[in-house]
């Protein structure tokens, strides 16, 4: 089981690492009935770019490993990225908290150049 964002954009949400608002690190903040709607416009690409430019800060040398580290598995543990990259496994949420928000970032992105517009909802 599992939380999904669908709309405009569709995917699910990385268990224990993402939560259900992290769309609101783009600029726009989500407003919530029984789930997140989400509304990006033209206008927000600018904070959407800025958000994705400080993912990839975050990330850093690391990008590129976990790009080939998932391309290679459907699933993982804390001790294989650990070992995959070369870091303590204490550091491994936290660089999972920025690959999972990059990989909706570059989504919402996508959706706004495509469309020049961008709704989801995501399950809370």
């Amino acid at each position: 089981m599992g939380r999904y964002y669908t709309g405009d954009i569709e995917g699910k949400f990385w268990f224990a690492v993402q939560s259900s608002d992290d769309a609101d690190f783009f600029g726009v903040r989500g407003y919530q009935p029984e789930e997140l709607n989400y509304d990006f416009c033209e206008d927000d690409l600018k904070d959407v770019e800025k958000g994705v430019k400080i993912c990839l800060k975050k990330l850093g040398k690391y990008k590129k490993k976990l790009d080939k580290f998932f391309k290679e598995r459907s699933g993982y543990s804390d001790k294989e990225i650990s070992e995959s990259l070369g870091i303590k496994e204490d550091k491994v949420s936290k660089l999972l908290v920025w690959y999972a928000r990059l990989e909706l970032g570059v989504k919402i992105r996508k959706c706004l150049k495509e469309n020049k517009f961008c709704s989801f909802v995501a399950e809370c």
